[in-house]
């Protein structure tokens, strides 16, 4: 079986406002499914500069590897959802379709994952990766190193996440081993490691992890400070790390909020951050990032579990964090 389905569109509905004299848009009208095999999509980069283009990837092995409770491959499909009756103005939107884990077949689904992130790179698109655990981050890692090599870029990976997601694979990796998985490549391919963490929960994560961490020069804040801290410190707080990076990879663990706002995670958090805060942050991070010219090559959601979600909340969550970094580059109706 193709570990690669291009999406057929029909997930893609809504409801459609009557207005005649104001532009009342919404994503499910926008999207436009593309398929990353197809020659005549390759064949037209120039089409697509600029644009957002979906990825989903179906996987649950991550999760049950670390002994969490599943239901994260359900997450790309409930984040569509939450997406199509989002309002936007007349931009086009592309959704690449889905990669799907074969059973614990995860290392194989994480390279073909990397393959289609390269892919939408190459085409001028501007990924935004719908997880699935968050073994998705060691993925969708492997496909920036082709423009990290072309460009000679050292990357810095923002994580908004309750975990810091060090732990060694043993012998295997997991939701819980992604950025060790990308030290340890950054090492043998001497590459800086960057990685900063925003809304830590110290009492999830052991005194073996935080060492790691101080060895490797790993940037961290925990829930209490990121939501106590005034916007001035945390602005702070990234603009020293944005100093020492070209470019970012931006990925978003949903347990790092209050389980209130995101009960349907694997890991629900009993503190947790809120949303408005790291919303407000996401914006300011984004905006300083453009203003020092560090381009975010990819944004991904990960940890969605719909089978615990009441209500789909958390889902419509996920949604408002892709929303909101839409609209910070806004791009017409593609080319034809």
């Amino acid at each position: 079986m193709n570990l690669y389905q291009p999406n057929d569109g029909s997930q893609w509905t809504g409801r459609i406002d009557a207005e005649e004299t104001r532009p009342a848009l919404r994503w499910h009208q926008k999207i436009q499914c593309i398929n990353l095999d197809q020659s005549e999509t390759l064949a037209k980069p120039e089409a697509y500069r600029d644009h957002l283009a979906l990825l989903g990837f179906q996987c649950d092995a991550g999760v049950v590897r670390n002994k969490g409770r599943p239901g994260a491959a359900e997450g790309p499909q409930s984040l569509r959802v939450g997406l199509a009756n989002a309002a936007c103005a007349d931009q086009q939107i592309f959704d690449a379709g889905d990669v799907t884990c074969l059973g614990d077949n995860l290392e194989v689904a994480q390279t073909e994952l990397g393959k289609r992130v390269d892919q939408l790179i190459t085409l001028n698109l501007r990924p935004v990766v719908l997880g699935g655990g968050h073994e998705i981050a060691w993925a969708s890692f492997q496909g920036l190193i082709p423009t990290l090599r072309e460009k000679k870029l050292d990357l810095g990976i923002i994580n908004f996440d309750a975990h810091l997601d060090l732990r060694t694979p043993s012998p295997k990796g997991s939701s819980g081993t992604p950025f060790r998985q990308i030290n340890e490549w950054c090492k043998a391919n001497n590459q800086a490691f960057n990685y900063c963490v925003l809304g830590v929960n110290p009492s999830a994560n052991t005194q073996a992890l935080f060492d790691y961490a101080d060895e490797h020069s790993v940037a961290c804040m925990d829930d209490i400070a990121f939501e106590t801290n005034e916007p001035l410190q945390t602005q702070a707080f990234l603009d020293q790390f944005l100093n020492r990076v070209d470019a970012l990879y931006i990925t978003v663990c949903l347990d790092v909020f209050n389980a209130a706002f995101a009960p349907g995670v694997s890991a629900p958090a009993a503190l947790g951050i809120s949303p408005t805060k790291m919303l407000h942050t996401f914006q300011q991070l984004l905006k300083h990032a453009q203003l020092k010219e560090k381009p975010v090559l990819l944004l991904d959601i990960a940890e969605l579990s719909p089978p615990h979600d009441r209500d789909g909340i958390t889902a419509k969550l996920g949604a408002r964090i892709i929303w909101q970094y839409q609209q910070f580059y806004p791009t017409t109706v593609a080319p034809k």
